[in-house]
């Protein structure tokens, strides 16, 4: 198993984050991998977005090297998963505001 390189999380800006999720293709992939699950990158799964491969490819990247995603190797595989937790860390609320989820107040 391997993973293809994203930053590292204190490298990632806050600036690069919300740059890769202003387009609606890269918003709606992060709406499906909210869970934060690792999520194979196969046509069944993407296929109703009605995007080339190569177009795909080019949003996975973009969300990868904005910090945002991980792709994960196994063997022929690939699997791309949201870096939940850790964005959670480093930026708290903003995935609850992407997702559109109720932002539970700290007591």
């Amino acid at each position: 198993m391997t993973d293809f390189p994203s930053p590292d999380m204190s490298e990632v800006e806050l600036v690069d984050v919300l740059r890769a999720l202003s387009d609606p293709v890269r918003l709606q992939i992060v709406h499906r991998l909210g869970d934060g699950m690792p999520c194979p990158k196969t046509p069944e799964v993407w296929g109703d977005l009605n995007l080339s491969k190569s177009t795909m490819s080019h949003h996975f990247r973009t969300l990868r090297e904005a910090g945002v995603t991980r792709t994960v190797v196994h063997g022929r595989t690939h699997t791309i998963q949201l870096r939940r937790e850790e964005l959670d860390e480093k930026f708290p609320g903003l995935i609850e505001a992407v997702l559109g989820e109720t932002v539970r107040a700290e007591s």
